[in-house]
Formats: structure tokens, C-alpha cells, sequence
């Protein structure tokens, strides 16, 4: 008995650990007033890594609840406020472009387009369609346990995408 109750015990430490695991940083513009932003389109980020198709659909939907909740609505039509795309980094290092979302945006004048993703990070990018700007990234840590059972998963995804819209919208000062 009591050794299943410090295997328990272990367990729970173990998860309880990894969600805490999840550090979140936000970067945006601090010149944008975010309450003008009411639609968004998914837009694929070029060259970046991809999950697989289940992994995908399901923290797609994790995201879109996740932007509802912040008052953001998925565009039905081909005009939206907002485009949005993710990266995720699986591999001990991977190279974000950060500027490569669509066929319109490109690098900063600084030339300075790259950023170090590390292992298990997400990063979600939001990209002003009228001024062709980038205006919102966040990062979470450990966002997708990708060897967890599916309902252990999608707890630990909610968690991550939470932390990586917690401070959005920016609250003006």
C-alpha cells in the first residue's frame, strides 16, 4: 500500500512538474491598439516544422478556443484583421523565420529575421493585414507532450496555449 501510494505521489510530481515547465514570454508592438482586431485567418509560417495531422487539428482547435475566450473570431472569408501561424520546434534547435508568413511579409529593415526556437517550444505569431506588420509573438515552453496519452495531452496543450495568450490583448496603460 504504501509503496503504490509514492508511486502515486511520483507520478503526480512528475506531471505537475512539466506543466510548470511551460514558461511563457510575449513580445508585441507597443504601438498597436489591439482592440481594432476582431478577425483572424490562419496562415502557414514557411519553413517551419510541422506536426502531424492530428497534433495539428488539435492544437489548432486548442488556439481558436483559446482566441475566442480573447474575443477574436476565425474569419469565414478571405479578409481578416489578423493572420495568424505557429511554430513549432521538436528537434533540439530549430531556425524560426519569423518574417515568413505568406507571399507579403518579409524581414525587418535590421535584417534581423531570425530567432532560436528550442526544443518543445511554440510560438505563435500575429501579423497586422492592413500594415503588414508583425505585432504579437509569445512562446511557451513544453507546450506538446507528444508521447502522452491523448486526454493527458490535451490537458497539458490547454495549459500551453493558455500561458501563451495570457497577456493578450495588451491592456492599455
Amino acid at each position: 500500500m504504501k509503496k503504490s501510494i509514492l508511486v502515486l505521489v511520483a507520478l503526480m510530481v512528475v506531471e505537475i512538474s512539466q506543466v510548470a515547465a511551460q514558461n511563457a514570454s510575449t513580445d508585441f508592438s507597443r504601438n498597436t491598439d489591439f482592440s481594432h482586431y476582431k478577425t483572424y485567418q490562419w496562415v502557414p509560417v514557411k519553413s517551419a516544422q510541422q506536426l502531424d495531422s492530428l497534433t495539428a487539428e488539435q492544437l489548432i482547435g486548442t488556439l481558436d478556443v483559446e482566441l475566442a475566450k480573447k474575443g477574436l473570431t476565425k474569419s469565414k472569408s478571405d479578409t481578416a484583421d489578423l493572420y495568424i501561424g505557429y511554430q513549432i520546434a521538436d528537434a533540439k534547435t530549430a531556425l524560426m523565420n519569423q518574417y515568413a508568413i505568406g507571399s507579403t511579409y518579409s524581414a525587418p529593415p535590421d535584417g534581423n529575421s531570425a530567432a532560436t526556437v528550442h526544443t518543445g517550444q511554440l510560438t505563435l505569431l500575429m501579423y497586422d493585414v492592413g500594415n503588414k506588420q508583425l505585432v504579437w509573438r509569445s512562446t511557451v515552453a513544453n507546450a506538446i507532450d507528444a508521447n502522452a496519452k491523448p486526454d493527458k495531452k490535451q490537458r497539458h496543450m490547454d495549459s500551453g496555449v493558455e500561458k501563451l495568450l495570457r497577456n493578450y490583448p495588451r491592456q492599455k496603460k
